[in-house]
């Protein structure tokens, strides 16, 4: 049985619309000395990484720091940012598409046109976008090797065919299914339509659920949903489907923090940029693989890669 965990990207139609209703919301300044930065994370690998980074960095400017990592899907955490339940997560830029309910607009597949409009967005709401990781996150579809080779899928053409020849059955999460900013993105770039009953939905965004769905054949499936950085991909033979028309738009993680805590603690954001500024897509497809293949713990993970880069204040 797939069973799946909250993932980077679970942003369904049914939670845009409870999003934009709430979109005008500002993050209250309810920041006071002395009170801890709560860092939290969504519960899936990179945001646990990443996650992990910011909370060790700002610990080593010797902040008082709670953690609340993997505390749920998207909405429940950005609303718990604006709300000040959170000082600092880190994000996407594509969800900025979600947030502000422009997901058509091409603005988001330039990787600085989508910071640069997110950044001066949430401004307005009380949050600060601190530097971005130089590493596309996107949406993807990986296939099993086996299927690939024999079939000679390569790209998101050759899976498009594959598909009106009734070869594929994808798992992947909800989101990614009923998004107009996935799935549905490449049946309109690519021309194919994959039905219902050949996809398997799972609620959360976990792709290493997914790729192993894909790479060990459970339940029929032979192709999944990953993410740009996934560490998993060579390790389980699977073929990343490259997307020629660009089809997808950008996904560059950045910490995001609530204005009256970084107007409090300033050397948040030098200390931080220090550390995503090197995280490019190599680099973060290493450490996503220390968590999801090698099976070590995010925490750690992240402190190592910090001491052995000399990224620690």
């Amino acid at each position: 049985m797939l069973t799946g965990r909250s993932g980077v990207r679970d942003w369904t139609r049914r939670s845009a619309m409870a999003w934009l209703a709430l979109s005008g919301m500002r993050a209250p300044d309810s920041a006071t000395a002395g009170s801890p930065l709560v860092v939290a994370s969504k519960s899936d690998t990179e945001g646990a990484l990443t996650g992990a980074m910011i909370a060790q960095v700002l610990e080593k400017l010797n902040l008082p720091v709670l953690r609340k990592l993997g505390l749920g899907p998207t909405l429940i955490v950005r609303n718990s940012l604006l709300s000040g339940e959170i000082s600092i997560y880190p994000e996407y830029t594509g969800n900025g598409a979600f947030f502000t309910g422009t997901e058509t607009d091409p603005i988001w597949k330039s990787p600085q046109g989508a910071y640069d409009t997110i950044r001066r967005r949430d401004a307005e709401r009380g949050l600060a976008w601190l530097t971005r990781a130089p590493a596309n996150n996107t949406w993807l579809i990986a296939v099993n090797g086996d299927l690939a080779r024999r079939e000679h899928l390569t790209t998101m053409t050759d899976f498009a065919g594959a598909v009106r020849r009734g070869l594929i059955r994808l798992a992947a999460s909800t989101e990614f299914v009923e998004s107009p900013a996935a799935l549905p993105a490449f049946e309109a770039a690519y021309g194919f339509a994959l039905p219902l009953n050949r996809i398997i939905s799972l609620p959360g965004g976990d792709t290493s659920v997914t790729a192993r769905a894909a790479a060990q054949g459970i339940s029929g499936v032979n192709a999944g949903m990953v993410y740009g950085t996934d560490g998993a991909l060579a390790a389980l033979d699977l073929v990343v489907m490259s997307d020629p028309l660009d089809a997808q738009i950008v996904y560059e993680v950045a910490p995001v923090i609530r204005q009256a805590d970084l107007a409090r603690h300033p050397e948040i954001a030098p200390a931080l940029a220090r550390v995503f500024t090197r995280l490019d897509a190599e680099t973060l497809r290493r450490l996503n693989a220390r968590i999801t293949v090698d099976g070590d713990v995010a925490e750690a993970v992240a402190a190592r890669y910090l001491s052995e880069n000399g990224l620690l204040p």
